[in-house]
């Protein structure tokens, strides 16, 4: 039996997959209600110790992600550009904006997608020029036209909203897709997203898995978590990939994804998907709770009471507790246990959670 019970928050950027597929003939998980349960007091030998740093250097810069669990893979070096150097784009990502206009209109009205593309997000984001987004759907409808896969991209979203232009769920279905093939790592994940949201189930997560794969593997943080999630749910994938799981879970948590953290600490913790280790779960869980996630205070509550990565401190138990209810996240176990400690405990405990600020 796993020692934390698992919880999946259903952000937005990720609800589809949950409500697609990850919900359909997992039993072992749990994602439409909070589980909430006493941990199982483990056996002495099951404790691990502080992590030692094998003669590691200080962080470079990186922060606290660097110091949290194995080192991962690094990631394939960038390929040199050997293409034509685009002025416009140039200009644009210098903060030149109105010389990128002035660049970019010539040849968006000539024709050239790319700037089209640029003028759409000129206007959309009112970068140099007051923002319109009227003008900019007319230029990414343009250079989605042309089979620029950024303005594709936009144009998509933008169909999809039906705001700024009327609503058209086929034709936003098209460029999506087409923007994806075309390898846009955002268009990527939306279109796993969909593809998860139209084909419920194991088929769903199936159709979807090599796009969200692509869009991982380019860095997107949502993606990566999906990739984590479906290779350790998902029947009948190669075993090369299931062990792969954790990994990319671990990705998503250093790009700073709540939810990843959450998820890869109880891993840790249970021994899920890799080796149980007390400390980096206790390490991954603190940190997602730090930073205001509800379901990580509530499991981090209980690996203070029970020791687990950690020396045992009932008032930081009380405290995340505290801090969890008040979120609205009640838990029988942990109400029975502040119900049980010292009253001056109960009122450090209390202070301290009216002492927190969330770390971003």
């Amino acid at each position: 039996m796993p020692i934390l019970s698992r919880y999946l928050r259903v952000s937005a950027a990720f609800a589809a997959v949950i409500l697609a597929g990850l919900t359909h003939g997992v039993s072992a998980q749990t994602v439409d209600n909070v589980v909430t349960r006493p941990l199982a007091t483990a056996p002495e030998s099951l404790k691990t110790g502080r992590p030692q740093t094998d003669g590691a250097g200080p962080s470079t810069g990186v922060g606290v992600f660097d110091r949290m669990g194995a080192k991962l893979p690094d990631l394939p070096p960038e390929k040199d550009y050997k293409g034509p150097v685009d002025d416009a784009y140039g200009a644009y990502q210098r903060g030149y904006y109105l010389t990128a206009m002035e660049k970019a209109l010539p040849r968006a009205q000539l024709g050239d997608p790319a700037a089209q593309a640029l003028m759409g997000e000129l206007l959309a984001d009112g970068l140099g020029v007051k923002r319109d987004m009227k003008n900019a759907a007319f230029w990414y409808s343009k250079g989605a036209e042309g089979g620029d896969a950024a303005a594709m991209f936009k144009y998509s979203l933008m169909l999809i909203e039906g705001r700024f232009v009327k609503r058209d769920k086929a034709k936003a279905d098209e460029y999506m897709h087409k923007a994806a093939d075309a390898g846009n790592a955002s268009a990527q994940f939306n279109w796993g997203q969909i593809l998860t949201a139209d084909n419920p189930g194991d088929k769903g997560l199936k159709l979807a898995l090599p796009y969200y794969e692509k869009a991982a593997e380019q860095g997107i943080a949502d993606a990566q978590y999906a990739v984590a999630e479906i290779y350790s749910s998902l029947p009948d994938l190669p075993e090369e990939k299931k062990q792969l799981s954790r990994e990319w879970m671990a990705r998503a948590a250093h790009a700073g994804y709540d939810t990843a953290q959450v998820d890869l600490g109880i891993w840790f913790v249970n021994g899920q998907n890799g080796p149980r280790d007390f400390v980096k779960g206790f390490q991954w869980l603190r940190l997602a709770a730090n930073r205001g996630n509800v379901v990580a205070q509530n499991k981090l509550a209980h690996l203070y009471i029970n020791a687990l990565g950690t020396k045992p401190d009932p008032v930081e138990a009380a405290k995340w507790y505290v801090l969890s209810r008040r979120a609205g996240l009640p838990d029988a176990a942990l109400e029975d246990f502040y119900l049980g400690i010292e009253e001056d405990q109960q009122k450090a405990a209390i202070d301290a959670a009216n002492k927190f600020r969330r770390i971003q």
